[in-house]
């Protein structure tokens, strides 16, 4: 039964080895490519997150790349690109908007959705190997296709639950510091022209991100369902 197992088992062991792999070669580059966040006209925003998560500051660091994406690393600390601060400094995005962002990320640190990630990737890569062994046992030249997609999909699932928890977490801080969800749907409606996304043609259901109408229409409903009940 054991040897049976093996192969799951080190399936699981290369899904954790691969993910702190990930995690230590992402801090390297965040380490040495990536500055404090000082800005003037940000701070207040930053001050009122703080203030409304009950913490001294809100640190936000800068990673010097071009792509136009905030990040919540493995150890907890929040960047955005350089890429997000030019369109922030070029005016086509607000500090409050900005402030949504990093509302975002601190909730992808808050929820431990790193931790869940290295869970969810290990076994994923266990059910990969499982399927791939059903799959190419029954249906030989198109079963470890098959695998990979349905694996993908569900890691598309997980993804997208991560990013609407996220969204939420956003929204109930920004509404506690006073700064409200406008912030965050305007820039989700900016979201798509800021990034170039290319993404149109790709079923949602193998995207890891949710669609950014369907992000909206759920930032909305809190929002409303939040304001029912003050």
């Amino acid at each position: 039964m054991l040897l049976r197992l093996l192969p799951f088992l080190l399936f699981i062991l290369y899904g954790v080895a691969l993910w702190h792999f990930s995690a230590w070669s992402l801090k390297r580059q965040l380490d040495g490519n990536s500055r404090r966040l000082r800005d003037t006209r940000l701070q207040p925003v930053l001050d009122r997150l703080a203030v409304a998560l009950d913490v001294p500051e809100v640190p936000v660091h800068v990673f010097q790349v071009a792509p136009v994406n905030g990040l919540a690393a493995p150890d907890g600390r929040v960047f955005l690109t350089e890429g997000f601060m030019e369109k922030y400094r070029s005016g086509e995005v607000t500090p409050e908007e900005i402030g949504s962002v990093i509302a975002h990320e601190l909730g992808h640190v808050a929820l431990g959705h790193s931790r869940r990630r290295m869970i969810d990737f290990s076994g994923q890569n266990a059910l990969r190997l499982l399927l791939m062994t059903v799959f190419g046992r029954f249906l030989p030249f198109i079963g470890i296709w098959l695998a990979n997609i349905l694996t993908t999909a569900l890691a598309a699932r997980l993804s997208q639950r991560d990013e609407f928890e996220a969204d939420e977490f956003a929204s109930a801080l920004m509404i506690k510091a006073g700064l409200g969800t406008g912030p965050q749907v305007s820039l989700f409606r900016k979201l798509d022209a800021l990034t170039k996304n290319a993404g149109g043609s790709v079923p949602e259901w193998l995207l890891t991100h949710p669609k950014t109408e369907r992000r909206i229409a759920a930032i909305e409903a809190h929002d409303a369902r939040w304001n029912a009940v003050r």
